[in-house]
């Protein structure tokens, strides 16, 4: 009776253990979280099958309701694993050929450039679509608001950036097409295929796609906001951008997920499928596979989101049956109130991999700051201007005419480089930063516009002054 005690006692001691907050990442959590500004956040650990989740804040800011591991959140461009999770279905059904041209599947490619594209170079990303091209839907109302089918004939018509297959270069377009390849194969739209396929199979029962079911009170999104952070009510009716980024779900039914592509069995694809998609793709796509970044480094493959108001993080390691997620209901800011630490945090610390921070943050810091002070040296300089618009009248010469024009030619290439080349490096228009990065769009446009007035208006003030009575 004694042994059976203890036999019982080890028992009950291991599952307590098992379901105990990790203590390494609640210590980082603590730290972390709280520098983050986000108003929630929501992790879960997948270890050997065991699911441990814990979560922090609230739904909404300034509101009562907390956020639990089943609150359903936004996942963004997770998104793209499950849509290359259900074409490996497809594929594995002997519907599609992952090395085949998808003209040879959509009537649209049909006899244009694009329709050489591959399956699998759509799923790699070496399509050759740019990610410029991927993110047309963010500044094209009608698109976003319309069928995925309709979105996918206008890319049909585009011409690819790079030749395909030969050049890496991460596109929402890619998953657009695959999303459409689904619905023509399947004969199911998108939503219903991945709920029933997947989310139901794996028993996600807080999660849905756009257009599909409803996964419940989805947490509010916020985003960056001089110093702090503003509610941001998402549309979530983007049928068009659903396969690449579509999905909503919670800590917990991601963790089942994770789960599933960790355990190293047949079930909704084989392990063989599996073990695919988490490999790199060819030689033009050493770090991506099909759905998922890949780190050879660490073994580990991930997929991060980001919609505007909340950012996400997935990432698995197969050799030792690991996974995390980690869901913030916020946009990290530039320098200031970021949450790039406290995802990647959160994701070492889980799967025991070496992590020392996101290093300096200055450059960051300066660039935000930078910004926002812009606008307010020139209107300052407008002002400075006036009054001493006697000593810039008295400017005279090649010097000195050279010294009165220049700013002018210099403040509208500074307005160009703010209004187009700084958008384009973040990958989209200047519509796409303003989504993720209000305030600090804000100033810049506010910096493009009041350069080239200061410019302007010291000319003027100059000139007049000349020719005024002396």
């Amino acid at each position: 009776m004694r042994s059976l005690f203890i036999i019982l006692a080890l028992i009950l001691a291991g599952s307590l253990q098992a379901s105990a907050p990790n203590l390494a990442v609640e210590k980082f959590v603590d730290v972390e979280w709280p520098a983050s500004g986000a108003p929630g956040f929501a992790y879960a650990i997948v270890d050997q099958g065991e699911i441990r989740s814990n979560v922090r804040g609230v739904v909404l800011a300034g509101a009562d309701e907390a956020v639990t591991p089943d609150t359903p959140f936004l996942i963004g461009s997770i998104t793209k694993s499950f849509t290359a999770l259900a074409i490996m279905q497809l594929a594995e059904q002997g519907q599609i050929d992952l090395d085949a041209r998808i003209d040879s599947y959509l009537d649209p490619f049909t006899g244009r450039a694009s329709g050489t594209v591959t399956v699998r170079q759509l799923l790699s990303h070496t399509s050759g679509y740019s990610t410029v091209q991927g993110n047309a839907l963010h500044s094209d109302r009608t698109a976003r608001t319309g069928e995925l089918g309709e979105h996918v004939v206008s890319i049909a018509q585009w011409d690819t950036v790079h030749t395909p297959g030969t050049v890496w270069e991460y596109s929402n377009a890619n998953y657009q097409v695959l999303g459409a390849l689904i619905e023509e194969m399947s004969g199911e739209d998108y939503a219903t295929y991945v709920e029933s396929k997947i989310l139901a199979p794996l028993q996600m029962g807080h999660s849905s796609v756009f257009g599909g079911g409803s996964a419940g009170r989805v947490a509010t999104g916020h985003r960056p906001w001089f110093g702090g952070h503003q509610q941001y009510n998402a549309d979530i009716t983007e049928r068009a951008n659903a396969p690449a980024g579509g999905i909503i779900s919670s800590a917990n039914d991601m963790a089942a997920y994770l789960a599933m592509m960790v355990n190293g069995e047949d079930d909704i694809i084989s392990a063989a499928s599996k073990a695919e998609m988490v490999r790199p793709a060819s030689n033009a796509s050493p770090f991506y596979g099909l759905g998922w970044f890949i780190n050879t480094e660490a073994g580990t493959a991930f997929h991060g989101g980001l919609m505007p108001g909340t950012e996400t993080l997935a990432t698995i390691l197969p050799s030792e049956r690991k996974g995390v997620v980690v869901l913030v209901n916020a946009n990290g800011g530039i320098g200031f109130g970021e949450n790039l630490q406290l995802r990647n945090g959160v994701t070492a610390k889980a799967l025991d991999l070496e992590y020392s921070g996101e290093g300096s943050r200055l450059w960051p810091k300066f660039t935000y700051l930078l910004v926002m002070l812009l606008p307010l040296f020139f209107m300052t300089s407008i002002v400075w201007a006036w009054f001493a618009r006697k000593k810039l009248a008295a400017k005279s010469g090649v010097l000195g005419l050279f010294s009165l024009w220049l700013p002018l030619v210099a403040m509208f290439v500074l307005a160009g480089v703010l209004m187009f080349v700084v958008p384009n490096l973040f990958g989209g228009s200047l519509g796409t930063l303003l989504l993720y990065q209000p305030d600090f769009t804000t100033a810049m446009v506010s910096a493009a516009i009041t350069a080239p007035l200061w410019a302007t208006f010291r000319l003027v003030v100059a000139y007049r002054e000349r020719s005024g009575p002396r």
